[in-house]
């Protein structure tokens, strides 16, 4: 068992394309990627509207688009995650694993941001992501989904210790700064607002799109009229 693909815990987390490689292949991958990629697709997805994982989707970032993708070509779930909607993202997480009537693993991968513009740069941590990664664990474990890594658990108690600070840390961030810079404060606050959405981003054929469980244990994908 290699000593960094964390497969003996149920909750996984690690960040990038890279950190999704080296860990062990989970059931479902929760891509994070607070400012923009994750955040977007939360919203799209919460205003009833599919977020295809196309060119366009590339350019809001390159990082997590690309983990989204690797990460469904490798067989996972594919769901994304942030802030907003930590909580519907956990309850996702729970229909899955009761559907399949079995333990199931999650990866959280938190998408940093590259030192470049280019896939396969040097990836940088980013605060934001800390911060998402963690609400989607504290959630998780909200439900008694709590086998976590020693990673995925100090990404929890980031968050939880942090939660109040959510809104200023994101605007204060080397990734808010810039965004700010664009004359995009008002993106930033929103990517800062915790369980906004009450919907999950699922990927399926190509596309995110809302994840059901009010209807029972069994997920249902929720296509746009």
């Amino acid at each position: 068992m290699p000593p960094f693909d964390q497969s003996r815990y149920q909750v996984r987390l690690e960040w990038g394309a890279d950190g999704l490689r080296r860990l062990a292949p989970s059931d479902i991958v929760v891509v994070v990627d607070v400012l923009r990629f994750s955040s977007t697709v939360s919203r799209e997805v919460a205003a009833g509207r599919s977020a295809p994982l196309d060119e366009s989707a590339h350019a809001v970032s390159i990082n997590g688009a690309a983990i989204a993708a690797a990460a469904a070509e490798a067989g996972a779930t594919v769901m994304a995650g942030c802030l907003r909607n930590a909580s519907a993202v956990a309850s996702a997480v729970l229909a899955e694993q009761t559907a399949r009537a079995a333990r199931t693993s999650v990866a959280v991968i938190a998408a940093g941001e590259l030192n470049g513009r280019e896939q396969g740069a040097p990836v940088r941590v980013a605060v934001e992501d800390q911060l998402g990664a963690g609400a989607v664990v504290d959630a998780l474990a909200s439900l008694g989904i709590d086998h976590t890594s020693p990673e995925a658990a100090a990404a929890c108690e980031a968050f939880r210790g942090l939660r109040r600070a959510v809104r200023h840390l994101l605007t204060a961030s080397g990734s808010g700064q810039e965004l700010l810079e664009r004359d995009a404060r008002d993106e930033v606050l929103a990517a800062a607002e915790i369980d906004a959405d009450a919907t999950a981003p699922v990927l399926v054929d190509g596309a995110f799109r809302a994840l059901d469980v009010s209807a029972g244990s069994v997920p249902r994908v929720v296509r746009p009229a």
